[in-house]
């Protein structure tokens, strides 16, 4: 039996891991200079507290975070505890909710999480993976927002459509399921750079590398980015 340590890597593998080491530090350094250009980036849902975050996070699916923050300015002033959200009639809950869109699927998951977290957890949000994603309507990208941003905890990148977009566009993911392009994230990234980096990449698609047409010459990361989809 040949010992598998002994034998030299082929020079596909060696080249594969060459490479996907000059994307890692290109990301980092992409991060960095993410830093410069948006110190000031963070969560856009307005919210005080772990409860309120995560039910503007739910609200914020298929809606702008300007539009939640404009509901949720009544929303929070009405409804302060989990109770509250249990309690309320489906029908006024999904009124409150209206403009946010999907407003009765969302009404249906804001109570079914909230019903969750009296029976399971005193009425408080959790701050593990593992039990937030077991909430109804709570998937990995809103527990991702709700532990890095109300805990500090980085158990994975927010993939929203600024995220999957610009990453494509900077050569870091081939991806187009949020998942994939997480993971493929979360292996170029430190862990300790997860969190801004999604704030950073969302603050930055919306000022420059917008969807249909990136500000490509007032770009802070032109040096860095391939452009990868972007017509000349």
């Amino acid at each position: 039996m040949v010992d598998d340590a002994s034998v030299p890597a082929s020079p596909e593998a060696l080249d594969g891991d060459a490479a996907k080491g000059d994307t890692a530090a290109r990301a980092r350094r992409l991060f960095t200079l993410l830093q410069e250009a948006y110190p000031q980036a963070e969560c856009a849902l307005e919210h005080r507290g772990p409860l309120e975050l995560l039910v503007a996070t739910i609200l914020s699916a298929q809606c702008t975070d300007k539009r939640v923050n404009l509901v949720t300015r009544e929303l929070f002033a009405k409804y302060r505890r989990a109770v509250d959200y249990a309690s309320v009639p489906h029908e006024e809950l999904a009124k409150d909710i209206r403009s946010t869109g999907f407003f009765n699927a969302k009404a249906r998951h804001l109570q079914g999480a909230a019903e969750a977290l009296l029976k399971d957890h005193d009425g408080q949000v959790p701050d593990s993976m593992t039990e937030l994603v077991a909430l109804p309507g709570v998937g990995r990208k809103t527990a991702s927002v709700v532990l890095g941003v109300a805990f500090g905890k980085a158990e994975g990148v927010v993939v929203d459509t600024h995220v999957a977009r610009i990453s494509r566009r900077l050569g870091l993911t081939g991806q187009k399921d949020p998942g994939k392009i997480e993971r493929d994230l979360m292996e170029l990234l430190p862990q300790d750079m997860w969190i801004d980096w999604s704030h950073m990449i969302i603050w930055h698609g919306r000022e420059v590398c917008k969807a249909r047409k990136p500000l490509c010459e007032a770009c802070t990361l032109a040096e860095e980015c391939p452009r990868v989809g972007v017509a000349p």
